[in-house]
């Protein structure tokens, strides 16, 4: 298409419309087409399968007119974005067995999202039975097939249309629509939705689906508006992708760490102590202080770093000379009220401003720089309550800050550092395959959730997409996620049911300095002012802590295991034998414990396995009478009689160097 127009083209006296297809192919038509009859003129079978169009990289329906050259790519369920047609589909399809079954029902919004798709009703809530009556109903309408219709209707005319339909919900989007916008609909059968597209072209479409959960969602997310009903279900364009993800869904139940933490005792919560706000069970404390530990004897034995300790909360005034005050009130929780108190305080949401004055407190030279404040910092962030989530989104949480002071001519040196230091942690965690990286910009049409102008950013977020490439890191770019005073690279995970979160952040900051008037002193004797780095060397430990859980199932490495070994007497005969071995196991530091109950030793290995007990050393008469143990592990299984000396040389090692073992026993 290099050398066309977007004009028609003249072809023996008639104007000729030029779609070039993905393949690089041509399809010439003297007249108008929609998406639909160019996908049925290539083959019925595609038109068959076609969800929607890629027309000039722009998503569109398959209803869209084309009347000029273009490109045009014809969208299936293979394809990502014809997959989210199909499931927004489906959505309008669970909106009206709804309608059906509970005419009382109003009804919000229903998009599609990334593992399926939902739809909102201000109804009573659902149970499993009403789903699964739901879904019936929803079978019943696909096949029936009723074509999909769209039409757009004037603003007023719309408006009373769901005025006379009695759905508020609806009255209020078409509302806070721009003046100019086209209002646009969708019928199916016998349900209308207000809705911009794209969809199939007929309810048929719709074939392999299910419907997984009901749960409770605020209208648009506001904990002060109507509570609705949100039902969630998911689509595929074949019954066999549809089991192949149920089957996962299963899986990843199963690693669920908001269920594995309960059942394994590391955490739970208590409504009266109140959401977001954990209790770590002593098994999960033990993992959180074997992370602490190492990170904190990793940052400042071998990365240069010095500790810092500071208060949990602080004078608004604080906030007000980091901007935090003006850009994240509302994500804080405040102690006082401005217009009554003469003092207004605020547990801190973060570190950086205390330990600015750290750095404040003394003058320093450009020798002394780069100087790197670390902190184990205890933070609170006022989450919305439909955002909490076991240990992944929380109100108090622990994580591994530190802010490193440099000056100009050190910030790429350092900020490549902190990007190294982060995959080293992930590699040895075993997670180093699980991230992706993203770098998160301003969003320039919302300015006022920034400090900075249009220069600032731009000039930030080049130097750190330059640091990035110069990393070699394959990375995406997000409009929208930076902080307010800089950009951010996140490493990014996906939970076992693929929400991402971000895990560990490396911000650039080149405002905040000047706004604390930090300056050190150069070689010619005159104040400059530095630059500022913001990281995470793992982040934030609970959120880490349900990472691990999930990717290991529970079985983590040996060295993070709260039990680390479980001593068996085949019976009592040979307790002392077993507290014997358990005290020369503790002497070398390795969590051990006795199983002095009176049980078959069948029973007490089952048991061990099922609490995820990494090593299990069986002793009786004849491993007392050698002074040794019968090793069994989750790792090789029976790994037969070893000199217990020569076990705990072997653990002390696997614990030291972080061994990741692969698992061959359990599952």
């Amino acid at each position: 298409m290099s050398d066309r127009s977007d004009k028609n083209k003249e072809k023996k006296g008639k104007m000729i419309m030029i779609i070039t297809l993905k393949d690089g192919s041509v399809k010439e038509y003297s007249d108008n087409k929609t998406i639909y009859e160019i996908a049925y003129d290539i083959s019925e079978g595609l038109a068959r399968a076609a969800c929607a169009g890629e027309v000039d990289g722009q998503i569109k329906d398959l209803r869209t007119v084309l009347n000029k050259d273009c490109t045009l790519n014809i969208l299936t369920a293979n394809d990502e974005k014809g997959l989210a047609a199909l499931r927004h589909t489906a959505s309008h399809v669970l909106a009206e067995a709804v309608k059906r079954l509970y005419p009382h029902a109003k009804v919000a919004i229903g998009p599609s999202i990334d593992t399926g798709f939902y739809y909102d009703f201000e109804c009573e809530p659902f149970s499993q039975e009403d789903l699964d009556k739901i879904e019936q109903e929803m079978k019943k309408i696909v096949k029936e097939g009723a074509k999909i219709e769209r039409y757009t209707m004037p603003r007023e005319e719309a408006i009373a249309y769901f005025k006379e339909k009695e759905e508020p919900y609806k009255v209020e989007l078409i509302e806070d629509l721009p003046e100019d916008a086209e209002i646009s609909f969708y019928s199916q059968g016998g349900f209308t939705d207000l809705c911009a597209g794209p969809h199939l072209m007929s309810t048929k479409g719709v074939k392999a689906f299910k419907l997984l959960s009901s749960s409770g969602a605020y209208w648009r997310g506001d904990e002060k508006r109507q509570m609705l009903t949100r039902v969630y279900g998911t689509a595929f364009g074949k019954k066999d992708e549809l089991k192949a993800y149920l089957e996962q869904l299963e899986e990843a139940k199963k690693r669920d760490h908001n269920k594995l933490g309960r059942e394994m005792e590391l955490f739970t919560t208590v409504d009266v102590i109140g959401q977001g706000l954990p209790l770590l069970m002593p098994k999960g404390v033990i993992i959180l202080k074997e992370l602490q530990r190492w990170i904190e004897d990793l940052e400042d034995n071998e990365w240069g770093y010095i500790r810092t300790k500071t208060p949990l909360m602080a004078k608004s005034d604080l906030y007000k000379i980091s901007g935090h005050w003006d850009h994240y009130k509302d994500g804080m929780f405040v102690l006082g009220d401005e217009e009554k108190d003469k003092e207004v305080y605020a547990l801190r949401p973060m570190t950086c401003p205390f330990q600015y004055y750290v750095y404040k407190a003394s003058q320093h030279s450009y020798r002394e720089l780069p100087l790197r404040y670390s902190e184990t910092s205890t933070l609170f962030r006022n989450e919305d309550s439909g955002e909490m989530h076991g240990l992944t989104r929380v109100r108090q949480f622990t994580i591994t800050e530190a802010h490193l002071i440099t000056r100009p001519d050190q910030i790429d040196e350092e900020f490549k550092k902190c990007v190294q230091l982060a995959k080293f942690v992930l590699t040895t965690l075993g997670l180093q395959d699980d991230v992706t990286y993203r770098l998160s910009k301003w969003d320039p049409n919302n300015t006022e959730k920034y400090i900075g102008d249009a220069q600032y950013w731009e000039t930030s977020q080049n130097k750190m997409r330059e640091l990035l490439n110069e990393l070699e890191l394959d990375f995406v770019e997000a409009d929208g996620e930076a902080a307010f005073y800089g950009p951010k690279l996140d490493i990014q995970a996906k939970n076992v049911y693929g929400k991402e979160d971000t895990m560990i952040t490396i911000q650039l900051d080149f405002a905040l300095a000047e706004q604390f008037h930090m300056y050190y002193i150069d070689e010619n004797g005159e104040k400059k002012m530095p630059f500022i780095i913001h990281r995470t060397s793992m982040g934030c430990y609970e959120r880490t802590l349900a990472w691990l859980i999930e990717k290991y199932a529970g079985l983590f490495p040996t060295w993070l295991c709260p039990e680390q070994v479980r001593v068996l007497p085949i019976s009592e005969k040979y307790l002392d034998y077993a507290n014997q071995v358990n005290a020369q196991l503790k002497a070398n530091g390795i969590r051990s414990s006795v199983d002095d109950r009176s049980e078959k030793i069948g029973y007490k290995i089952r048991e061990s396995r099922l609490q995820k007990v990494p090593y299990m050393l069986v002793v009786g008469a004849k491993e007392e009478q050698e002074e040794k143990v019968s090793v069994r592990s989750r790792y090789l299984g029976d790994e037969g009689m070893k000199d217990l000396k020569s076990f705990i040389d072997h653990i002390c090692e696997e614990i030291r160097t972080k061994e990741i073992r692969k698992i061959e026993v359990e599952n």
